[in-house]
């Protein structure tokens, strides 16, 4: 049988258990996937052991993906886009790194948010390890203008920079700035930054909203609802990450197993486990 795990720390609150079981049941695939806690001060070591225990591959969770992504001989490019990975194989032609959290991001707004983004007007708000992962693919799903703003200026700019070919051979107007330096509405806002994760205020102002425009919180559950009411106040459609979750696991599923699994009933499922648990004290 073989074995796959989400490695990070903390990582006992992980869904990836339950979701990979999901998808593995439902595709007839025999594997198993477990939680590993990776220490701080021992990363790599753990990865390695898991490896040699006859791991064939693992998600990396926070705070690892950098790591994770420096740890691989061989990476996909969108991991070499976010310098970041949270997908690792490991199979005869050696390890290798992926990044599947923007192609889920992605998916999720235009699956399950039914929200097609081309030629649409997309900020971004955050400039660390959440928004270089998916930068690439929402640059790759073709809005006709992306801005990406953060506390700090200068980590928006490099972040920009290093996808300005990007966003250029794709036909997308990229732009940056703090989180003040907005002043128009639009269509889809993103918050990738540490503010849900840290329970900080709204990152940005209510003028990046307009009435129908769909924000979205990388973060699920407790940690996500300031965000997504604050959305909801300003008239726009708010939605968090549980389907990010969902569909950067489906994406991981197929680098493994070459099967691509069905989200939509997954995701329903777990979006009920989740309402019914009780917040953690």
């Amino acid at each position: 049988m073989d074995r796959y795990a989400v490695l990070g720390n903390p990582v006992a609150h992980s869904r990836s258990p339950w979701i990979h079981a999901a998808f593995a049941q439902a595709t007839q695939q025999v594997l198993s996937y477990e939680r590993v806690l990776a220490p701080m001060d021992d990363f790599v070591g753990t990865v390695r052991r898991f490896a040699a225990e006859g791991g064939a591959g693992c998600n990396i969770t926070v705070p690892f993906k950098f790591e994770a992504f420096a740890l691989c001989p061989r990476q996909s490019e969108r991991a070499q886009m976010a310098q970041a990975a949270n997908t690792l194989r490991f199979d005869a032609e050696g390890w290798w790194a992926d990044n599947t959290d923007g192609v889920g991001l992605v998916r999720d707004i235009e699956l399950h948010g039914q929200r097609p983004l081309q030629g649409t007007r997309v900020l971004l708000v955050g400039a660390g390890g959440a928004a270089a992962g998916v930068l690439g693919p929402l640059i790759a799903a073709r809005p006709s203008a992306l801005r990406v703003v953060n506390r700090s200026p200068d980590k928006a700019r490099a972040l920009i920079h290093s996808h300005q070919a990007w966003g250029d051979q794709h036909g997308v107007s990229l732009s940056h700035g703090g989180l003040a330096d907005v002043e128009a509405a639009y269509d889809v806002v993103i918050n990738g930054s540490a503010s849900s994760l840290s329970g900080g205020a709204i990152p940005v102002p209510d003028r990046v909203l307009a009435p129908g425009s769909l924000a979205v919180d990388m973060m699920y559950g407790p940690a996500a609802q300031p965000f997504l009411d604050w959305a909801r106040a300003q008239g726009a459609q708010a939605r968090d990450g549980l389907g990010m979750l969902v569909e950067q696991a489906a994406e991981a599923f197929w680098v493994w197993r070459g099967v691509r699994p069905q989200t939509t009933q997954v995701l329903a499922d777990l979006r009920a486990a989740v309402s019914a648990t009780p917040p953690q004290p």
